[in-house]
């Protein structure tokens, strides 16, 4: 048995002797996120967080629980109530994406899919709330990002071809994350040779998120490697423009819902997810061979300025 499985059961174990001799802690309704909730359900939803949650996001919601210890990226801290997957771009989560992520999982963390049913899931988010009532309150419910039609359904190899030039272009992508084109194409597309170092891998970049008062640095994927934390096989394509619209709160990721265009975000995630789809291929590894064996790149010599006419 591995050790990360050892300490879940030990923390699992623990929630429910916990479970079953805590006393009731709420006696009152509460106001979270602009919705009353009853006493029952905030206890109920105690009991069921104890249950599956406690081992991992601690008794307090600080993160800090029995089998959180070694997990990277650590658990979230519901206390600060920073989600970096809800999908809003300028509040709280509702609960419907909080159900997503909770019944998704998030590919390459320990946070694992939880096939749960709404009646025992929906207490428990409305007791995450109560970690820290106060920003669920004062800030309230953001914008949902709901994606738009697609306007390039029947075109994907032209919005792939879009989105490239936009990746490596205008929303310059790789500033953060790898390049996937040759320094000769970035040059075409940029009309420069002003190029970062470490151009075919992701760049780790600071974020608001803390773990015991130090900073959490993030490394953004490489979309040819790296499983997507919040992108849903049945739904990837759909998923990644809402992810791209929307932005990561607290992250280098921003929002590019109003910085472009509809068809624009819809283009790059388009050649996104035809990155992803190469993942663990032999066409990942001759992509990545290419690019790290190219020719020497040498920037053109600037133009000559034209004659002035002197004399004429």
């Amino acid at each position: 048995m591995t050790r990360f499985r050892l300490l879940l059961l030990t923390g699992a174990a623990t929630s429910l002797l916990l479970a079953g001799c805590s006393k009731p802690t709420f006696t009152q309704p509460m106001t979270l996120a602009g919705q009353q909730v009853s006493a029952d359900v905030l206890e109920h939803g105690k009991e069921e967080y104890t249950l599956y949650c406690r081992a991992c996001h601690g008794e307090s919601g600080d993160g800090n629980g029995p089998s959180s210890f070694g997990l990277r990226p650590p658990p979230r801290d519901f206390t600060k109530a920073q989600f970096k997957f809800g999908w809003v771009t300028d509040g709280m989560p509702h609960d419907e994406d909080l159900r997503r992520i909770v019944k998704s999982g998030l590919h390459g963390t320990a946070m694992l899919p939880w096939d749960m049913p709404d009646r025992e899931l929906d207490p428990i988010l409305a007791y995450i709330k109560t970690f820290d009532a106060t920003t669920w309150n004062e800030t309230g419910l953001g914008t949902q990002m709901v994606a738009p039609a697609d306007p390039w359904t029947g075109r994907a190899e032209e919005a792939q071809a879009r989105g490239k030039q936009l990746y490596h272009g205008t929303a310059q992508c790789w500033t953060c994350h790898p390049a996937y084109a040759t320094k000769q194409e970035l040059f075409e597309i940029r009309q420069s040779s002003d190029f970062r170092p470490g151009l075919y891998e992701g760049e780790a970049k600071k974020s608001q998120f803390t773990k015991h008062d130090h900073e959490v640095m993030i490394l953004p994927p490489d979309f040819t490697f790296s499983e997507l934390r919040s992108i849903r096989d049945e739904s990837a394509l759909t998923d990644t423009f809402s992810l791209i619209a929307a932005g990561i709160p607290g992250t280098a990721m921003p929002s590019w819902k109003g910085s472009l265009p509809d068809e624009d975000i819809w283009a790059i995630a388009h050649y996104v997810d035809s990155l992803r789809r190469l993942r663990n291929t032999p066409e990942a590894a001759s992509l990545r061979k290419q690019l790290m064996e190219q020719p020497e790149f040498v920037a053109p010599a600037p133009a000559e300025p034209a004659p002035t006419g002197a004399g004429l």
